[in-house]
């Protein structure tokens, strides 16, 4: 998960750049997460952003795929 969140930040906010001191680059990844949570809408929570989302009210409607198959137990013979 944190390769994710990584790979958001260096692409969609451009946080890729060598940046010259920790306090700039802990500002930048600040101002990213808050913009990431409040404008971008996501799909998979019924395109709302991040904070609407989690003010919602009940559970959102399932808008993605589970690809995952549990591998079958044979039955006891």
């Amino acid at each position: 998960m944190a390769e994710r969140v990584n790979g958001i930040m260096k692409e969609k906010f451009d946080l890729d750049d060598a940046l010259p001191g920790f306090a700039q680059a802990a500002a930048l990844v600040a101002r990213a997460v808050r913009a990431y949570n409040e404008l971008c809408l996501h799909g998979s929570c019924d395109f709302l952003t991040s904070s609407q989302a989690h003010a919602q009210v009940g559970p959102l409607m399932r808008r993605w795929k589970n690809y995952y198959q549990p591998a079958a137990i044979p039955a006891p013979s």
